[in-house]
């Protein structure tokens, strides 16, 4: 019910919802559950193995029961939101979920009467014979049976986005601690980010009746947050919770948005990077295990409070409240103040507080409830007996567990303090990462703040700046008094985790069953699974454990926690990752020139790259390939080879690096020089191929296969920050920063001398050669190295100038008889000389294969080099790289066909291997291929019968050498 003039968005609008058909108003912007409470709906779902009905527990993201599906079946449906974060606006449409028909009957509830057969590990020891049962009754059972919420199946229209943030100093949550922390860092002119997972700041602990600086608790907060929505340098976010800790000040956080009329609330996932952090999340209140504790209408005191001092809502007309600490004290108190009827408070310590307010049972504990959909009475004990108490709602309190998460997912582990009965974070189990206030044990709003501003202090020393003078505000405050209760004895089922139906009993079992390890514990009961991962019920539980197994709860430790904290829908993790956004289209400088001359284009690596350039008069793309062909071979061809991976290596320890990824020495490259190499995984295996050029000392540049550049650039990383941290240099990828272009040709030279005059001197730059070159007021580097085995040059310029120098390079080329030539053409000319690309590097393929074994003879220590000795990768009988050429009647290959010896039968025992490579060479005036062949280079001269059913292809071919032109080289060199 509503409690007039309380709650601080009083004066929201009012907006119309739907919740499970039925047509209710509520406050803008307040949570789904407020509405539901203040309209008077309790029962909001069911628990997931007994189809227990279940209402509001909480107030916040820990919510385990009220769990609710937007949408009605579109694009749109979305399940497993928490009806306590779900903020409400004009046309939400809500539903319960997990129940049929309706969450007031529902059918699966059934499963409640067979509770003495669905125990803890039921269906490892039900569904495991007859074993013909399984696949076609137990499974699909089981699998319609499991889940929640549903998905629409129809695709996700949402809205998602992805964002970068950095600053100084991140503040994780915006409680007394957070704010105090935030405003003292930002008045010294740390640039700060406030994240909160709540809409309004202040956090959930303050009650109403309490004072900061002499001003009520939530003016204070106003005032101070006020102060920092003023500053420049603060980002203040709300609705932001923060759900992983990642190295080296990384931190992923989800935004999520009120939506309008019509409209889906949109989520941003945001990857923040901060030099310092301050975790403030504060604590969740965790609830105590007796009989029936999870009727509808049993909720946290802190959440009663909550819903009161925030949205002036009232869970109850008749409110009992049943706690072991001082904290849920306040929580009567305001009650009270509100008007509402508190019918008592009962304290299960003996020293408990009194109050002229309130009747207060000291000593007593709540052992039953009654009322299946809606709490209707309690059941007391205490030394004098048992006894009845009417009541429409309990809140309850077993105490507070500090939000710790965080401070565990680089494989922290929290420590047990005894005088709070909760773990707090280990200090310094995330590098750069404090905790301050509650989410510490400091329960006190006092002592949040005091915390806050003594963090603040120590992360402001760490980045090198001055505190500027902050004034610790006076609370008015409640010590915080516990002593632990974790469950009561009882006739009826005692709930520990409430959405996964796990009872004190299931735990008990679990240690009985030799279950005793709390990871074991979990995965035999469940417990802690799901959306809610044991938020509320997880140090309960391991109470209960270590009681059964007669050990302290430090002793039994606890369950890892891994990211997300809260669920993170996949969209906002891949946001934008649609069409090309999943897949982009990356566009060479010389595309648009290109595209004006009709090239037809394919897709290499996410690079639009072009495959042949018709010419009027060419009905098939052979033709076309042909000419180029000839341009290189007899005149001058140009192509983009921007494509190729660039990775800029520096430092004094560069040279030794290159030694250590590459087969073959590098050590001994000299300023001016490139050198082929080729690189292997750590298991021995070819992993890439490509050039190295030594610009300057202590400079290189790495050029890589296109489709391997990201795989070499990750595998650099890792040697540098696992393998060799200790060697002193630095990579960085500059593909996208350099457009570079092939010359090639007999008149290549020619064309570069007309191109940069004077400052080409062709004796200055012999094969292999490298360096800087002037190219008008452009500094260019210029690279002898041929892909095409014809005197080649490739000159690379900033991208910015590539369009422009590739319509240059055309216009000579075509002066001289030349032109543009595109992939299939350089394909033709690489295979003629025998040249590798990944259809040869195809994983599989050795140095040995390939034939290149003898890199290995000069004792380079280098990345899997000891695993490519291993006597099977270097057994002559593999597969290995020879060439092959049609000697029969049929003149066609293909790659990928196999291969066999012409008396052999075609059966998978007489492979002798494949084809990787084929073309027509127009030089040659023949098909001709690379291949795979076991014992190859021993075979040359010897027939082989290639098979292709798939083209229905059966061909004598001649086992070659790979090399068919210029086998000397000698085009190249000159």
């Amino acid at each position: 019910m509503r409690i007039a003039g309380w709650g601080r968005r009083s004066e929201a609008p009012e907006v119309g919802f739907s919740f499970n058909g039925r047509d209710l108003r509520g406050r803008e912007g307040e949570p789904l559950s407020a509405a539901l409470l203040a309209n008077d709906i309790h029962l909001v779902g069911r628990s997931f193995k007994y189809h227990r009905p279940r209402g509001i527990l909480t107030a916040g993201s820990e919510e385990p029961n009220a769990l609710v599906t937007v949408g009605d079946g579109g694009p749109s449906q979305e399940p497993n939101l928490r009806a306590t974060t779900l903020r409400l606006y004009d046309g939400l449409e809500a539903h319960s979920q997990n129940c049929w028909p309706s969450v007031g009957f529902d059918a699966m509830a059934i499963n409640d009467l067979a509770a003495p057969f669905l125990g803890a590990g039921f269906y490892y020891k039900t569904f495991m014979w007859p074993a013909a049962f399984w696949e076609k009754i137990y499974e699909p059972i089981i699998r319609r049976a499991a889940g929640l919420g549903a998905l629409s199946g129809a695709p996700d229209d949402a809205i998602y986005e992805k964002a970068y943030g950095f600053c100084d100093l991140l503040v994780i949550g915006a409680g007394p601690a957070g704010l105090m922390t935030a405003l003292t860092a930002a008045r010294s002119g740390a640039d700060v980010i406030l994240c909160d997972e709540d809409s309004q700041p202040g956090g959930r602990l303050l009650s109403e009746r309490q004072t900061i600086n002499g001003l009520a608790a939530h003016e204070w907060v106003a005032e101070t947050v006020a102060e920092l929505d003023s500053m420049d340098n603060v980002r203040r976010m709300a609705r932001t919770t923060v759900t992983g800790v990642y190295d080296q000040g990384t931190y992923g956080a989800l935004e999520t948005g009120v939506a309008g009329s019509g409209q889906r609330a949109r989520s941003c996932f945001w990857r923040l990077v901060a030099k310092r952090a301050i975790l403030a999340t504060g604590a969740l209140e965790r609830p105590v295990a007796f009989a029936n504790n999870d009727r509808p209408g049993i909720m946290m005191a802190g959440a009663v409070r909550s819903y009161l001092n925030r949205w002036g809502v009232a869970p109850g007309e008749r409110i009992t409240v049943f706690a072991n600490n001082d904290d849920a004290h306040r929580t009567a108190r305001d009650l009270v103040a509100a008007g509402v009827h508190v019918a008592a408070l009962i304290d299960s310590r003996h020293d408990a507080p009194q109050s002229d307010e309130f009747r207060v049972i000291r000593g007593a504990q709540v052992c039953d409830a009654a009322g299946r959909r809606r709490l209707e009475s309690l059941t007391l004990q205490s030394v004098s007996g048992e006894e009845k108490l009417q009541t429409d709602c309990l809140a309850m309190s077993g105490g507070w567990n500090p939000t710790l998460h965080l401070t565990c997912h680089l494989n922290g582990r929290p420590r047990w303090q005894r005088n709070r009965a909760c773990f707090v974070p280990e200090p310094g189990a995330v590098p750069g990462l404090e905790a301050a206030g509650a989410c510490r044990g400091r329960f006190s709003t006092a002592a949040a703040v005091q915390d806050g501003l003594e963090m603040a202090a120590r992360a402001l020393e760490a980045l090198g700046k001055r505190a500027a003078s902050v004034d610790l505000p006076e609370c008015e405050d409640t010590p915080y008094r516990i002593t632990p209760l974790w469950s009561v004895p009882g006739r009826g089922r005692a709930w520990v985790d409430f959405q996964n139906d796990v009872t004190v009993k299931d735990i008990r079992q679990a240690a009985g069953e030799n279950f005793r390890s709390v990871e074991h514990m979990k995965r035999y009961t469940t417990q802690g699974m799901a959306t809610d991962q044991g938020k509320s019920s997880n140090v309960v539980a391991l109470a209960v454990l270590a009681e059964a197994m007669d050990r302290s709860i430090p002793e039994t430790g606890t369950t890892t926690f891994r990211p997300p904290y809260v669920p993170v829908p996949i969209g906002a993790l891949g946001a934008g990752a649609q069409d090309q956004g999943f897949a982009p289209r990356r566009l060479l400088t010389s595309h648009a020139i290109a595209e004006d001359l009709g090239a037809h284009m394919m897709e290499v690596g996410l690079w639009y790259r072009a495959s042949y350039f018709p010419k009027p008069g060419e009905t098939n793309w052979r033709q076309s390939c042909d000419r180029e062909v000839g341009y290189v071979r007899k005149a001058v061809g140009v192509a983009d080879v921007s494509t190729l991976g660039k990775i800029d290596i520096q430092g004094p320890d560069a040279a030794q690096l290159l030694n250590y990824v590459y087969a073959n020495g590098f050590a001994k490259l000299k300023p001016g020089r490139v050198r082929y190499g080729l690189m292997l995984r750590e298991d021995g295996f070819v992993m890439d191929d490509g050039t190295t050029a030594c610009l300057a000392p202590n400079h290189y540049v790495m050029t890589t296969t296109t489709a391997a550049a990201g795989q070499v650039m990750a595998h650099l990383e890792f040697v540098t920050q696992v393998l060799r941290p200790d060697w002193d240099v630095r990579i960085n990828s500059v593909t996208e920063q350099w457009a570079q272009f092939s010359i090639a040709g007999p008149k290549a030279r020619v064309l570069l001398q007309e191109l940069l005059g004077d400052a080409f001197v062709a004796a200055d730059w012999p094969f292999m050669a490298c360096g800087e070159i002037a190219l008008g007021d452009i500094t260019a580097r210029l690279f002898r190295i041929s892909f095409s085995g014809e005197e080649a040059y490739e000159l690379a310029v900033p991208a910015r100038y590539g369009e422009s120098l590739f319509g240059e390079l055309l216009r000579r080329a075509e002066g001289l008889g030349g032109g543009a030539y595109g992939l299939e053409a350089l394909n033709v000319l690489r295979i003629e000389k025998g040249f590798l690309t990944h259809a040869e590097i195809n994983g599989t393929a050795t140095l040995h294969d390939l034939g290149f074994g003898g890199m290995l003879k000069s004792g380079n220590s280098c990345v899997g080099r000891e695993m490519a000795l291993r006597e099977g990768l270097t057994d002559k009988t593999r597969m290995r790289l020879v060439g092959i050429r049609p000697s029969g009647a049929v003149q066609q290959l293909t790659a990928g066909a196999h291969l066999f010896d012409p008396q052999d039968s075609v059966e998978r025992v007489h492979d002798q291997g494949y084809v990787t490579s084929v073309c027509y060479s127009p030089t040659l005036g023949h098909m001709i291929g690379l291949a795979l062949i076991k014992d190859g280079p021993d075979r040359i001269g010897d027939p082989i019968r290639m098979v292709d059913h798939t083209a229905g292809l059966d061909t004598l071919c001649e086992i070659v050498e790979p090399v068919f032109f210029d086998p000397e080289g000698e085009r190249a060199r000159d």
